[in-house]
């Protein structure tokens, strides 16, 4: 049970590394004072937090330098071996519990399996959220050598607050008008212009995997097409698996598609996904009229 006054001891501990967007330290002390609290910020819009040898208890405050003061989210991906452990948001003093046994989380809107929990919240507000995290005393001995913590994400403005297709369902499974996919071409996360090769579901994560061969990857965030040689086209094709929501009712189509979305925890989203040629004639047009938001490279 979490008492009304919580007494933060700044601490630093011993083996541990920082930076502006990652924390690893041990909670080794913690286990001989219960009062100790590890005090960790960071100041990146993504990262993550290893908590080695959990001990009683870690305050983790995100405050990226950020000057538009647009709606923020904050997205967590508890790792699995966190799984016993309690977490809370501090706000303003007061702890709302988010995770932890027993019963199901808190205000805090989850996506995917026991492995790929995603959780989201708002961030707005004049208070820097804080996040807590309670070592189980009863499943975690001092010194034991354990791993806890989470990969997050910040989001801003016109990105969903809600990722992982957990804006709803109109707005996740409907196809993209032209000023959408106009826009969805300039901020995508990633844009590949692809084929389909197999769609599997998930019905544990209520998602659904698309399975792709990009000729082409105009662009991506980080790495989740990769480059692989297939014997069956005459050069090196691209590879990759794209994920939506299971209601959304996925099925393989033959011809070339142009892929947009969001790329969140190592894994690329579903935004707008037209194909190639009726892309085509919608940016011809846009541009005739001078109402494209920017230029698309046209082979």
């Amino acid at each position: 049970m979490v008492p009304n006054v919580i007494i933060f001891l700044c601490f630093l501990a011993l083996c541990c590394a920082a930076d502006l967007c990652n924390w690893t330290g041990s909670g080794f002390a913690a286990g001989l004072d219960s009062r100790i609290v590890l005090q960790v910020r960071l100041r990146c819009t993504e990262g993550s937090v290893r908590w080695v040898y959990p001990g009683q208890a870690l305050r983790v405050v995100l405050e990226p330098n950020l000057s538009s003061s647009r709606r923020r989210s904050i997205c967590i991906q508890p790792f699995p071996s966190s799984s016993g452990a309690s977490v809370f948001i501090e706000r303003a003093g007061a702890l709302q519990p988010l995770l932890g046994p027993p019963g199901p989380p808190g205000p805090l809107q989850g996506a995917g399996g026991p492995e790929r929990q995603v959780f989201c919240f708002r961030a707005d507000g004049p208070h820097r959220p804080a996040l807590y995290l309670q070592a189980n005393p009863q499943a975690d001995k001092p010194w034991s050598r354990r791993t806890m913590g989470f990969r997050y994400e910040l989001l801003m403005g016109n990105r969903s607050d809600a990722p992982m297709g957990h804006r709803g369902l109109h707005a996740s499974c409907r196809p993209c008008t032209d000023g959408e996919l106009l826009m969805a071409m300039c901020n995508s996360d990633y844009v590949v212009r692809a084929h389909i090769k197999n769609v599997t579901h998930d019905s544990k994560r209520h998602t659904s995997s698309v399975e792709v061969s990009a000729t082409r990857v105009y662009w991506q965030r980080s790495g989740v097409f990769e480059q692989q040689a297939d014997p069956s086209l005459p050069s090196v094709s691209w590879h990759g698996h794209i994920r939506t929501l299971l209601q959304c009712h996925v099925k393989p189509g033959d011809g070339e598609f142009l892929f947009t979305g969001s790329e969140h925890f190592g894994e690329a989203w579903l935004g707008c996904a037209p194909r190639y040629k009726d892309f085509l004639s919608v940016y011809h047009k846009a541009r005739t009229e001078h109402r494209n938001s920017c230029d698309f490279p046209l082979d």
